[in-house]
């Protein structure tokens, strides 16, 4: 189930959680998935009766989550929010996830806070300096892979994922990503280029993976700029100010690559 970006609803009928600065995953089996279908690094952990919705997050000395942390090799936590449950609205969902008994069954997980007052949720959240804060509708049931409005997220920053189509050299041969959202005959919405954030470990991480994926021509719609093309199936996750009359972002910054996600989820900005 996917949330929808909007302005946070208030009152007695939602409940209100963090947003977690990690990797989503469901685990059952043994196994962490990602929304992508692929299977995600995690901590090991005991088996549960129940198949647990949540995020692999890393955090730093200060107990705040940190995506910087993870990219550091900081052991990940996994932290639950829910069970898959369609069967049962949200609060009996979260009824079932207590009743599981996490820290105490393992080191390796957590339960989200969930919360009644949304106002004091964002500010402590502001505080802390969390990516944002999600509102959930209490008598909501769980569809899984709907984007509904039942879950509304609301950030402090706008960040949004995006496919990259291609890339320019600069100073350094990764000088900029091209990156656009999938439209429905498989090509891209040109979005812009993005260079600011691209240091020289994600250079080296990246760059050998874009050269497996070179094609001819531009999988792009209309005229964008030259660059060396790649096939659309990398996602990146890119903070920016505003997005122009025309579709672009103003002032992006590259903040890492989603393997956890697919280019089909991507419909850009605040999509994270």
């Amino acid at each position: 189930m996917l949330a929808t970006a909007g302005p946070l609803p208030s009152g007695p009928l939602w409940a209100y959680e963090v947003k977690w600065d990690g990797y989503r995953a469901v685990y059952a089996g043994g196994r962490f998935l990602g929304r992508s279908g692929r299977q995600l690094a995690g901590p090991a952990m005991p088996l549960f009766p129940e198949v647990l919705d949540g995020e692999l997050v890393a955090f730093d000395a200060a107990g705040l989550p940190s995506f910087h942390a993870m990219q550091q090799g900081a052991a990940p936590v996994y932290v639950a929010f829910d069970v898959i449950r369609p069967d049962l609205t949200y609060d009996q969902r979260r009824e079932v996830l207590d009743a599981l008994g996490l820290p105490a069954a393992t080191p390796a997980a957590t339960v989200s806070p969930s919360f009644d007052d949304g106002p004091a949720t964002v500010a402590a959240a502001r505080e802390l300096g969390l990516e944002g804060v999600m509102a959930k509708r209490r008598a909501s049931r769980y569809q899984p892979g709907v984007r509904s409005p039942d879950w509304i997220k609301w950030k402090f920053v706008h960040s949004g994922d995006f496919v990259i189509g291609g890339w320019r050299a600069g100073a350094r041969p990764l000088g900029a990503l091209l990156i656009g959202t999938p439209l429905p005959d498989g090509t891209l919405r040109y979005r812009g280029r993005v260079g600011g954030g691209l240091t020289v470990r994600t250079e080296r991480a990246l760059l050998p993976v874009l050269r497996e994926l070179v094609r001819q021509g531009s999988p792009f719609t209309g005229p964008t700029e030259p660059a060396t093309w790649v096939e659309p199936l990398l996602v990146v996750e890119v903070r920016y100010s505003e997005i122009t009359p025309d579709g672009r972002l103003r002032f992006p910054i590259f903040l890492r690559l989603r393997p956890d996600k697919l280019p089909g989820d991507c419909l850009g900005e605040d999509c994270g």
